[in-house]
């Protein structure tokens, strides 16, 4: 015969729980502005974003009622949509991959003693410095195939025989604006390699030279691991500044008729700043917001950055 039977939680516990609701309540004062911050900025644009996803607005704005799942239809019906994702995952890849890139390099070259090295850094921040907005239209002017001093120095070296319209057409354009994007993603993440390189242990790196281990070999084995936290935060950083950098692509690509040069980002401009689709611009944000959180997860998982910590 069965019995129930009470299961008396030991005073112990009870006590230690009702702590941790004192302790969460003493704390509440102190945590409200951060809340409050998470609510206003981050929690309620994205709730208000998704929501407008599911109406019906018109050109001028006004809510015309529940529009259910038809924006999203709408956007996986476009047929640009293909073209454009393709775009964002080569914008993506490329502009970060190139940037870590060289800026391994020049972070290593500037962790030396070299006379001007002070001078040599100061210049690295310049495109960091500067508007990005300014330096995309610096470029915009500079390679016009009429005026442009970039292209006019290009035909005195022999490069090209007349000047060349490389923000005219759709991949030129595109890999300008690749360019100029890593141009200006460069201090940021050599900085932050650079930071990194202060970690290592000098001696370590002497032990190793004394051990017989060359440079290769003490690069990856005792250096590159000590950078791997700063490489994981300035790849992070990288990605989603780039994904959903606007700018540069609009400033070099903008004039370009039709989508063959376009981002998830500045698709979404154009439904809202040309076409007048916001239903279909917020359905994309959402789309472009999930992408951004499932790659950033991808990431974190195959990466592990903090493993060795």
């Amino acid at each position: 015969m069965m019995t129930n039977q009470l299961v008396e939680v030991p005073a112990p516990a009870v006590s230690a729980r009702r702590q941790a609701r004192r302790d969460l309540v003493a704390a509440l004062p102190w945590l409200l502005p951060t809340l409050t911050l998470i609510v206003t900025i981050v929690l309620f644009p994205a709730g208000y974003l998704v929501w407008t996803s599911t109406r019906d607005v018109s050109p001028v704005g006004v809510d015309r009622g529940s529009a259910g799942l038809d924006n999203y239809v709408t956007l996986f019906d476009s047929p640009a949509l293909g073209r454009v994702l393709l775009n964002t995952a080569i914008w993506v890849v490329g502009v970060v991959v190139v940037t870590l890139l060289v800026s391994m390099a020049l972070a290593q070259f500037l962790d030396k003693a070299f006379p001007g090295r002070r001078l040599v850094r100061l210049a690295v921040i310049v495109p960091w410095a500067a508007s990005v907005v300014m330096t995309s239209t610096v470029f915009y002017y500079g390679l016009d195939p009429f005026y442009g001093v970039m292209n006019q120095f290009l035909v005195d070296l022999g490069i090209l025989d007349t000047g060349f319209g490389f923000t005219r057409q759709p991949v030129p354009a595109f890999l300008v604006a690749m360019g100029v994007a890593v141009f200006v993603s460069l201090p940021f993440t050599t900085y932050t390699i650079l930071a990194g390189l202060q970690m290592v242990p000098r001696e370590v790196v002497e032990a190793a030279s004394v051990d017989g281990a060359g440079s290769v070999r003490t690069y990856w084995s005792v250096i590159f691991p000590v950078l791997r936290p700063a490489i994981a935060v300035a790849v992070l950083i990288n990605i989603i500044n780039v994904f959903n950098s606007l700018p540069i692509l609009r400033t070099l690509t903008g004039s370009i008729p039709g989508y063959d040069a376009d981002t998830t980002t500045t698709l979404i401009f154009k439904y809202i700043q040309q076409d007048r689709q916001v239903e279909t611009a917020s359905a994309l944000s959402v789309v472009n917001f999930v992408i951004v959180l499932a790659v950033i997860g991808i990431y974190l998982r195959v990466v592990r950055p903090m493993r060795d910590e």
